[in-house]
């Protein structure tokens, strides 16, 4: 097996922030990247000189503001956050819960962008981070209008139980993900974190095919779905034909 490449090794470094870990001292860095202290050290340097990674006073290391204004320049997610953007701020002012906008990716929802106001409930998504497709109410969307072989490889594969609620039976979920492509909505209850709840919505693209997934996210104990769904349902409708209407 070939010895891996200088850039290969600076591709691992970068990589070792992807779990979502705001900072990682140079030890978790060599570890997650599977690199010689020595090695790690050397490269993480030059990559701190460069302003890809930043030096805290602690000694810990974060993404540097270089690579954050590189990453902003991401065709697709941009584009689909600038126009998801007005759309996502008039449900917030009308529901004043959580505001989530994902895609798929990896077999991962990835979260393009999420509004929250100073009384919403605490949630564990944050822009450009990743959440488990089975636990979270986009996930389900997101997995449901995806291709069959998707389906299969997620269900086949670990389905991690993150609270009690958490349903990791791949029967029930088939069953599921059935209910969401009938309804076109996908309902969770306290399954990603305890005490809340979401209402998830497929957004389509240009050629009606699922893009994205649109979700409110409110406290359980007094979420109104009467009111949530259809403000969700709504605002995906009018994304999807500002989409349409764009060509994007």
């Amino acid at each position: 097996m070939r010895a891996p490449t200088v850039t290969g090794k600076v591709m691992a470094i970068l990589g070792a922030f992807l779990p979502g870990d705001v900072r990682l001292t140079l030890t978790e860095i060599c570890r997650r990247a599977e690199l010689p202290l020595a090695t790690g050290h050397r490269l993480v340097k030059e990559l701190v000189e460069g302003g890809f990674v930043e030096r805290l006073p602690d000694g810990s290391y974060r993404v540097g503001t270089l690579l954050w204004q590189i990453g902003a320049q991401a065709g697709g997610p941009r584009e689909l956050r600038e126009l998801a953007l007005p759309y996502m701020e008039d449900l917030y002012a009308t529901t004043r819960e959580n505001v989530q906008l994902a895609v798929l990716h990896h077999d991962r929802a990835l979260y393009v962008e999420r509004l929250r106001g100073r009384t919403s409930v605490p949630i564990v998504s944050r822009v450009a981070g990743d959440l488990p497709l089975h636990a979270t109410g986009v996930g389900k969307v997101l997995l449901a209008f995806a291709a069959p072989e998707t389906v299969d490889r997620v269900l086949a594969g670990e389905l991690t139980s993150h609270t009690p609620n958490t349903v990791v039976d791949p029967v029930r979920l088939r069953a599921e993900l059935e209910e969401v492509r009938r309804t076109g909505v996908a309902c969770t209850q306290e399954e990603m974190s305890v005490g809340t709840c979401s209402v998830a919505v497929p957004v389509r693209g240009p050629d009606g095919t699922v893009v994205a997934a649109l979700s409110l996210v409110a406290w359980r104990h007094n979420a109104d779905l009467r009111r949530l769904v259809p403000a969700v349902l709504a605002a995906a409708r009018d994304l999807s034909r500002d989409l349409a209407a764009s060509g994007r």
